[in-house]
């Protein structure tokens, strides 16, 4: 059963990101499931910090990217908008190349809050960071 109140079209959600951080540090939106949301960030000079590994704060990027898209997927936009209300990392393990990529699955969709769970693994399949953001859901006035 399909979670989305909408089907997300991949090609629309990655417009919307044209001129904003998520395109600059390469993120892109590639794959929609019937209960998960995924997407893709490289490794590189944009996304790396000073010793050669993947910024933690470029894995939180992703992940609330792809945990807030997922959530305003999941509601009738032209009623609600979504806004992160917390999140928190765990860094597993470091990645120093390649693409990692992340996937978004609901712990809890409400009324009023989501909670997502997000998993990024490196090309290999080992997991790089595990986040969890808690998304808060907001009646449009009017």
């Amino acid at each position: 059963m399909s979670i989305w109140f909408h089907q997300p079209d991949v090609e629309a959600l990655n417009r919307l990101h044209h001129n904003t951080a998520i395109e600059r540090l390469g993120i892109v939106i590639t794959e929609v499931g019937e209960d998960f949301l995924r997407g893709t960030m490289p490794v590189d000079a944009r996304t790396m910090q000073p010793f050669g590994l993947l910024h933690g704060g470029a894995s939180v990027l992703l992940a609330e990217t792809l945990g807030s898209v997922a959530a305003m997927s999941c509601v009738d936009p032209r009623a609600f908008y979504c806004v992160g209300l917390d999140i928190n990392a765990n860094h597993v393990r470091g990645a120093k190349s390649g693409i990692v990529t992340g996937t978004a699955r609901p712990f809890h969709l409400g009324r009023t809050s989501h909670v997502w769970d997000i998993h990024i693994a490196d090309e290999a399949e080992y997991l790089i960071c595990v986040a969890r953001l808690t998304i808060l859901v907001v009646h449009k006035a009017g």
